[in-house]
């Protein structure tokens, strides 16, 4: 067993054979978030609430027991009974460090990662390593843990730093093993000014090279891996390395702005969007990778009598984006393995401990639009509509659009700010108390909610990407 590397525009294997990496990201694990798991704001925040609902030790364990049970052996299998190679694995670096104890290696922190990797080399199917949260939050978004919506790495060398000496540790960790096909050094940088990502990819690129020589190195692009503008010649010095575009359609999501019925019009615009993410790429003979992209789904419960047509119209976004990627020959690792139903392959039932003892704060959650991912704002619009009135009319509309414009429109940044940093909060504690008076083996049967045996499937989108996965494969 070799590892993989980067011919030109392919990825291919100690042969010089094409190795067309076909996948899913597994995240909402060692990065959780929260429309993934359920819970609101941010991780780091959940962890501390629980901590100070059941203590210390109870905390610790529902959360290791929860890694624990979200993949296993069964989901390894599973994963590769569809036909798929490759897992994108997301971790927050406070697995590894933390900020109270920076540059001090947490070693049980390899103790899920490994087992994980492990696993799916048993069964053939690659891991890349994607740092999905780095010190001081790399993006303003939920999943940097940060709870600001400033991208703050930007600001402090001491946050690039860190997150290089984690690489450092990582890529020491990792270099003989030849399942892990890479190294995603950073989950969408959003750096305003485009250079400082740049300067620190070159700095990750020498410390990572400095212990391991072989592995890919996967950039994603700036402002939530979309605009490769400023790269300028960068790809002379990144040997091995293949360019990662997060590939996302608004019609594949409720604010879509059109009913998607796949005429010629729309097929071009998805592949124009998808286009422009590459321009770089293609210009210079580039080997592509679509990191994240995929739809959202709808949920009986709050869609009702609509939701399979909403689906049935999801699922042919998602088959006219496969055809685009396949005629290209595109590796790609879909958002999202495991969930709790809103877009994972596989999800928690809700017959389980977790989605019982959650029901009610989880339909809170959504009429409120407290996540930012997939939001549905409509019952909750009129409250913060005067507030977007407000600086709509007070504030010149030269200035109206601020960074990361045009991925945050001015509606979508009184959202993060006003509904997802702040009312979310206040419900932070609420989830916590769930939790109180539960015995070791409660938590623990809660934990095991987001096991393989305790999940559905959510079988059209299995069948689809099964088919995809051997039209490549012939």
């Amino acid at each position: 067993m070799a590892y993989l590397r980067v011919s030109g525009t392919k990825i291919v294997d100690q042969n010089g054979k094409e190795v067309i990496l076909r996948g899913a990201g597994l995240g909402g694990w060692m990065n959780m978030e929260n429309f993934i798991s359920g819970y609101p704001g941010i991780e780091s925040q959940i962890r501390a609430a629980l901590a100070d609902v059941v203590g210390k030790a109870k905390s610790e364990f529902f959360f290791d027991k929860f890694l624990e049970y979200f993949f296993q052996d069964a989901d390894a299998a599973f994963f590769k009974s569809l036909g798929l190679n490759s897992i994108r694995i997301s971790v927050n670096y406070r697995h590894f460090e933390d900020d109270m104890h920076p540059r001090v290696l947490k070693p049980e922190g390899f103790k899920h990662l490994d087992r994980v990797i492990d696993l799916c080399a048993k069964h053939g199917i690659y891991t890349i390593l994607v740092l999905h949260t780095a010190p001081g939050g790399q993006n303003g978004d939920w999943h940097s843990d940060a709870g600001t919506h400033i991208a703050n790495f930007w600001n402090h060398k001491d946050f690039q730093d860190r997150a290089i000496w984690l690489w450092e540790q990582l890529s020491k960790h990792y270099a003989g093993n030849t399942w892990v096909a890479g190294f995603n050094p950073l989950n969408e940088p959003t750096d305003p000014y485009h250079t400082r990502v740049v300067d620190w990819y070159d700095r990750v690129y020498t410390v990572i090279r400095q212990n391991d020589p072989h592995h890919i190195l996967f950039f994603d692009g700036n402002t939530f891996a979309s605009d490769f503008s400023h790269f300028g010649d960068a790809h002379l010095r990144w040997k091995n390395s293949a360019y990662a575009i997060h590939d996302y359609s608004l019609f594949g999501f409720p604010r879509s702005p059109e009913e998607y019925t796949g005429d010629e019009t729309q097929r071009r615009r998805l592949r124009r969007s998808y286009e422009k993410k590459r321009e770089w790429m293609d210009a210079h003979g580039l080997c592509v990778w679509n990191g994240e992209w995929g739809p959202v789904y709808a949920r009986t419960e709050y869609e009702g009598a609509k939701t399979e047509a909403i689906n049935q119209e999801r699922f042919k976004v998602l088959k006219d984006q496969l055809d685009i990627y396949n005629k290209d020959r595109l590796s790609w690792s879909i958002w999202l393995y495991k969930d709790i139903g809103f877009q994972g392959m596989v999800y928690v039932s809700r017959e389980t401990p977790y989605m019982k003892l959650f029901k009610d704060f989880l339909a809170q959650k959504h009429r409120l639009a407290l996540d930012a991912w997939g939001a549905d704002d409509s019952q909750v619009r009129p409250v913060y509509q005067p507030l977007i009135d407000l600086i709509t009319t007070e504030v010149p509309p030269e200035h109206q659009n601020l960074y990361p414009f045009p991925v945050w429109k001015l509606s979508d940044r009184v959202g993060r700010l006003a509904r997802n940093i702040l009312l979310s909060e206040f419900f932070v504690r609420p989830w916590a108390e769930h939790f109180r008076g539960k015995s070791v083996e409660e938590l623990d049967e809660i934990a095991r909610s987001f096991s393989f045996e305790n999940c559905l499937h959510r079988d059209r989108l299995n069948e689809i990407l099964t088919d995809n996965a051997s039209l490549v494969a012939e």
